[in-house]
């Protein structure tokens, strides 16, 4: 085996040897979150009827992203700075560089943090128009929304969103350091986030996005499906004129604009290009 397709192997297995322990955690503290504080009446989360479908994205999509994301950043190197040896690229990106990477490394994480969430505000309102929604329309595809289905979303959707936010942030300096705890807290708030629960944490709704603020956005676009498009500070949305969240009300209906999206997972990653 050639060295290339033995480190890609390396990274998969590395990848989902990481993803089973955060799985369990996960489950086991959904299960009782949404047993106690539900938003919507219904099976739990593993009773579902499209759980196989979840459960190929939960496992494919950190797979994907993390080849693609590497992928990226060896191509921006070269192209942008003119490194391809590998001792080049791993000094400089170990640690990051430029004024950036001078920075406390909790600085750098916050900064991240703000940045990422500021730019996917604006893709994800991009992905709501034209002809980049029938990617973005695979995501808004499920009718059971809970903590598993945060996972589910189209490999285009990925890599014109998150993944090259990400490269564009690390190419600009930031350390890939910051992931030690980026990447955890951003894994449990997307789950948190499409989780049955019914926390909006009150006066506070407006600082960190909540499961009741997300799920308005994943029901019809008449509803609220065009509204809500933060994926961590709500306050994008205060300040552009799309947030939305009723007093008194609880989201009801999801996935109800995408009826005629497959079920099974092979045939969602079709689905965009036979429209």
């Amino acid at each position: 085996m050639s060295s290339l397709p033995m480190l890609v192997a390396l990274m998969i297995g590395e990848t989902i040897i990481k993803v089973i322990p955060v799985t369990f955690v996960l489950a086991a503290v959904f299960t009782v979150l949404e047993h106690f504080w539900a938003c919507n009446p219904g099976a739990p989360w593993w009773r579902k009827r499209e759980i196989i479908t979840d459960i190929c994205y939960w496992f494919f999509v950190p797979v994907f992203a993390r080849t693609m994301r590497i992928g990226l950043l060896i191509v921006g190197a070269g192209v942008v700075f003119n490194i391809h040896d590998a001792d080049g690229l791993i000094a400089f990106y170990d640690n990051g560089h430029g004024p950036l990477s001078e920075l406390p490394l909790w600085v750098q994480g916050a900064l991240f943090l703000v940045l990422s969430d500021f730019m996917l505000y604006w893709v994800h309102r991009l992905f709501h128009g034209g002809g980049f929604w029938k990617y973005h329309a695979v995501h808004h595809s499920s009718v059971e929304i809970g903590w598993i289905s945060a996972a589910r979303f189209h490999p285009v959707n990925l890599v014109l969103g998150t993944i090259s936010v990400d490269v564009v942030l690390l190419m600009a300096g930031i350390s890939p350091n910051v992931m030690i705890w980026v990447g955890p807290f951003t894994t449990f708030h997307s789950a948190f986030v499409h989780a049955n629960l019914n926390w909006t944490f009150g006066p506070f709704k407006y600082l960190l996005a909540t499961p009741v603020f997300h799920r308005w956005h994943h029901t019809s676009l008449q509803e609220g499906g065009d509204t809500n498009f933060a994926g961590t500070f709500p306050i994008w949305d205060v300040l552009f004129g799309t947030f939305r969240m009723p007093e008194g009300q609880l989201p009801q209906d999801y996935g109800k604009d995408e009826a005629t999206m497959p079920r099974e997972f092979g045939g969602q990653l079709a689905y965009p290009f036979r429209q």
